[in-house]
């Protein structure tokens, strides 16, 4: 079997509806000329609507792909935390969010995602920025930007994933049938995350909340002792679950990727 095959069973299965909650969102009028909103088309008439919220062309870029009940537009009052420490942040949406038309499925979101990765490449060399750039991915979005680092890794200046699974929605996976499980799992076909991670070298920042009830800290602990990476750092946020890491600890959430992302520019 092959890791498309593997995608195909995730999109054939009940865990598409209770993994993807697309919602249209249109992104409010820019506040500063430092935000700007591209359309990145990935095929024929599908385009995905992502946000740059820039800082300067001396600082590194982050590249980051959103939860799954998000859109870029969210992030509207969180990117000047990104900006204020010297960090570039595009956030990309998924098909169906946002800016976005198409439809969500696991496929399209991690072929999507190299598209989204080249496109803004570009958009970097272009406009002249500092070729420094990192992958992020919160909750779901772990998925494409662990996808990123384990075929990028010499294009990418480091890795980042809060709340991520190492083990592709395994608290779900009673919705599958065991053939399709066993499918899934196996290690010759590098599909889970955690199996891409033995790959990945590039510098490894792993955040996640203690009390995760959703994505247990278990999956981040997964990740982190199957990273490759020689430097690699887990930060868990105490007393956090799912969506409280930066309410709980927003001075230790940020300054952790600060100094992450200065170490490795």
């Amino acid at each position: 079997m092959s890791e498309e095959a593997a995608l195909s069973i995730l999109d054939q299965s009940p865990l598409w509806e209770l993994i993807f909650y697309p919602r249209e969102d249109l992104f409010p009028p820019l506040s500063t000329p430092n935000t700007l909103n591209y359309l990145i088309e990935v095929e024929d008439g599908i385009r995905i609507g992502c946000r740059f919220y820039k800082s300067s062309l001396e600082d590194p870029c982050l590249l980051y792909f959103h939860g799954n009940g998000e859109t870029a537009g969210d992030h509207d009052g969180i990117a000047p935390l990104y900006n204020e420490r010297g960090i570039n942040l595009f956030v990309a949406d998924y098909r169906g969010y946002g800016l976005s038309n198409g439809t969500a499925t696991f496929t399209n979101m991690i072929e999507d995602a190299h598209i989204i990765f080249k496109v803004f490449g570009k958009i970097i060399e272009r406009e002249g920025y500092r070729k420094t750039l990192f992958v992020m991915g919160r909750s779901l979005g772990s998925m494409p930007a662990i996808e990123l680092a384990f075929h990028y890794a010499d294009r990418i200046n480091g890795l980042i994933t809060e709340s991520g699974w190492g083990n592709n929605f395994r608290r779900l996976w009673r919705y599958l049938e065991p053939s399709e499980i066993e499918a899934i799992s196996d290690e010759r076909i590098t599909f889970l995350s955690k199996l891409k991670m033995r790959s990945i070298r590039s510098p490894t920042l792993i955040i996640h909340g203690e009390h995760d009830t959703l994505v247990p800290v278990q999956e981040a602990e997964e990740l982190y002792q199957n990273s490759a990476a020689e430097d690699k750092t887990i930060l868990i946020i105490p007393n956090a679950d799912h969506n409280s890491l930066i309410a709980l600890g927003q001075d230790q959430y940020f300054q952790t990727i600060e100094t992450f992302v200065k170490a490795h520019s």
